[in-house]
């Protein structure tokens, strides 16, 4: 290429420069000549330490993938004739899951003839739907797998945030006020920028 839009270290435009002149001025403070936007025209090529670019970039992928690693799916088994305690528990352990950001796998077992009735359990999984729609949203309908029956929910916005922890905690106050009254007192409660794809201009 002929010519190049340089840009500076600082991001300041310098102009339009042949690709010696671009080259040498990086070179001049002991820089590397990158392009940043071939597509452009003239192309666009940036002075910067390209080891240190790279380096960045490798970070930032690194953080990413962790990131994207923390993601992992916890799964939940009911049947479609629960009873009212069992299925208040296991509403509570779904809500917890998805307060810690996970995404819930939520499966009905048919066993039987309960399969013949898959409605039951299409009815059970939107009654949960209901019940936890604060931190939970439907990821996946419900899915007919076999003798199963599946529905994932990912957390909300909402999720994780406790809007009724301050009142819990006045609730204890005022509880552990009342032992005082009463003489016990417990203990509380523990409870233009490179792309990616950027390559140093090779001489």
């Amino acid at each position: 290429m002929p010519t190049v839009r340089l840009v500076g270290e600082d991001g300041e435009q310098i102009g339009i420069k042949t690709t010696d002149e671009a080259r040498e001025y990086a070179y001049s403070k002991n820089l590397d000549l990158v392009e940043v936007a071939a597509q452009a025209d003239p192309p666009v090529a940036r002075v910067m330490d390209y080891g240190k670019f790279r380096y960045e970039q490798e970070q930032k992928a690194k953080v990413a993938r962790k990131h994207q690693s923390q993601i992992n799916v916890k799964e939940i088994k009911l049947r479609p004739k629960i009873g009212i305690h069992d299925y208040e528990t296991k509403r509570g352990h779904v809500v917890r899951f998805l307060n810690t950001r996970a995404k819930v796998k939520v499966t009905i077992m048919f066993r039987g003839r309960e399969n013949l009735h898959p409605e039951r359990g299409r009815d059970l999984l939107m009654r949960l739907a209901e019940d936890i729609k604060d931190v939970g949203q439907v990821e996946q309908p419900p899915l007919i797998d076999g003798r199963n029956m599946i529905m994932v929910f990912g957390p909300t916005k909402n999720a994780g945030v406790n809007p009724d922890a301050e009142s819990q905690d006045g609730k204890r106050s005022e509880e552990a006020l009342q032992g005082e009254r009463n003489g016990q007192v417990d203990p509380p409660p523990r409870d233009e920028e490179p792309q990616p794809g950027a390559q140093e201009l090779e001489a």
